[in-house]
């Protein structure tokens, strides 16, 4: 039953991945062609996919640049692909964000911007402020990964030491109409949040990016201070003219996914039970709260009966402290079955996977993983202490060990994790 377990657990993932794939999904939501130009730009993991949906399917003349993750390209014919650094910004993005906005200089009222959004759109839409340099704004995001923070927080930071995000995108497109096709890889589906919001107004203030540096203890060098202090006047306004010529489609959501999984699993006689699309928290808390859930549905049928699959979207983190030594390897996903794992103590018929609908979780080669039932007793049985690994975050070399991980390579969307725990 293992295994048919494990298979399941893995259709339910590529169900909610197939979702979100805007070769399906990104159709129905484009604009009609404009009198004038049609200018495609856009950043994300999904980039390159959503560029080759809008060349399969725009009946006239278009032109454009949009920027991808290492790995994640296509070959196109009319729009250019770029690829460059994620989740730390590189050269690459920072040329390519130059390039972007040269491609939106003189454009008329009767000119059409279509931008394409997705998640990592952030770092790769690399073209910081006046006056701070690449690298430290590498540092900075560096800083940001390892503090535990959330999307929304580091994005609120990024968006005021940019030059082009919190709006200003869509400000550099003016007049011209901008409509923003967006894949949602944020809790709520926000879209000032999704990639930094480069062409929605941006609701946060300089005082909210310095409240995240002081909760996380972040220091930053005077050229990101001074910057920081003369962000507010430089944030384009709600009433910018801009956007009332912008328009932001969602075509692909972390909720969405689930449905589809949710969907899978009723048809296989599974109850689903769908516990949300927009968790955060540390991956190991997350986890405490799952592994409760699960027992209780395996030892009382609440709140649902077995057999039952719990379920959930969102972003979790990993805070690394600095006395904890040089960390190992494993992203969030990983981190979080190991923690699943502990807590649920090898109770019988529980499976679980957890995987990043990009592909990719944190920086390795994999998407995630699958734990069984007697997963710390195969550990044991090669003398793998899971405890300790998971102490130094190093859950991939564990489930490498024991061949758990997922590998998809990249999957050219994003809508965030995707968690199903199984119990029979």
């Amino acid at each position: 039953m293992d295994q048919d377990s494990q298979d399941f657990l893995k259709r339910l993932f590529d169900a909610a991945v197939a979702a979100a794939d805007p070769l399906v999904t990104l159709k129905a939501h484009l604009p009609k062609p404009p009198k004038g130009r049609t200018i495609v730009i856009g950043a994300g993991k999904a980039a390159a996919s959503m560029a080759k949906a809008v060349e399969a399917n725009w009946p006239g003349p278009l032109e454009g640049l949009v920027i991808t993750r290492y790995g994640h390209g296509l070959p196109l014919e009319k729009i250019k692909v770029v690829e460059a650094g994620h989740p730390v910004p590189d050269r690459q993005g920072q040329e390519a964000a130059t390039e972007i906005l040269r491609l939106l200089e003189g454009l008329s009222e009767e000119d059409l911007v279509l931008c394409l959004i997705s998640g990592g759109g952030s770092s790769l839409l690399a073209k910081p402020g006046e006056g701070i340099t690449l690298a430290e704004k590498k540092a900075l995001t560096q800083a940001l990964l390892a503090s535990g923070a959330n999307i929304t927080e580091m994005n609120t930071l990024r968006k005021h030491l940019s030059a082009i995000k919190g709006g200003r995108l869509a400000v550099a497109a003016y007049p011209a109409k901008i409509v923003t096709l967006m894949i949602s890889d944020v809790p709520g589906d926000d879209p000032a949040v999704i990639a930094s919001g480069p062409t929605v107004p941006d609701p946060t203030t300089s005082a909210d990016a310095r409240a995240v540096l002081e909760k996380y203890r972040i220091d930053i060098p005077p050229s990101l201070d001074a910057f920081l202090e003369s962000a507010a006047p430089q944030t384009p306004p709600a009433s910018h003219p801009a956007f009332a010529r912008a328009e932001t489609i969602m075509i692909a959501t972390p909720q969405a996914s689930l449905e589809a999984a949710a969907a899978l699993a009723a048809s296989e006689g599974i109850t689903p039970v769908i516990l949300g699309d927009s968790i955060e928290g540390e991956a190991r808390d997350v986890a405490a709260v799952m592994a409760a859930i699960a027992r209780q549905v395996k030892l009382h049928d609440q709140p649902a009966a077995k057999p039952c699959v719990l379920l959930s979207g969102g972003e979790t983190t990993v805070t690394v402290k600095s006395d904890q030594g040089k960390p190992g390897r494993g992203g969030r996903n990983c981190e979080f079955l190991l923690a699943l794992a502990l807590h649920l103590g090898g109770l019988s018929k529980i499976h679980a996977i957890a995987c990043d609908t990009d592909g990719i979780d944190g920086t390795e080669d994999n998407a995630g993983a699958i734990i069984t039932p007697d997963i710390l007793k195969q550990a044991a049985a090669m003398k793998l202490d899971a405890k300790s690994c998971l102490a130094r975050h190093d859950s991939y070399s564990l489930f490498a060990a024991l061949d758990c991980l997922v590998r998809t390579g990249p999957t050219r969307t994003n809508v965030n994790d995707f968690r199903a725990i199984l119990i029979l």
